[in-house]
């Protein structure tokens, strides 16, 4: 973790050619401070008996089985396209 006196937030500004005024600069860097105490203090916590999750609710399969059926033949797919060739759509050329 970086110390505070390590992260300057006008010279990340600066970098990101975001023109602060000074006013804006003192702010950011003071809640800048703050959330580093406070990422500080969650490293104080107890995790050892936690287990490791990617996601903090339970995650299930909400698909359906996936099951062959009946559905379009190629010819019905086809039956009402304004132009077809080979068994294919005809659409206009879209890339120059």
């Amino acid at each position: 973790m970086a110390r505070n006196s390590d992260l300057d937030v006008a010279y990340v500004a600066k970098l990101a050619r975001i023109n602060l005024t000074e006013a804006e600069a003192e702010l950011f860097q003071k809640q800048l401070e703050d959330v580093l105490k406070y990422v500080e203090k969650l490293h104080q916590a107890d995790v050892s008996d936690v287990e490791a999750a990617g996601h903090g609710l339970p995650i299930f399969n909400v698909f359906r089985e996936d099951a062959p059926r009946d559905w379009f033949t190629a010819e019905k797919a086809l039956s009402n396209a304004p132009r077809q060739a080979n068994g294919l759509f005809i659409v206009p050329k879209v890339v120059e």
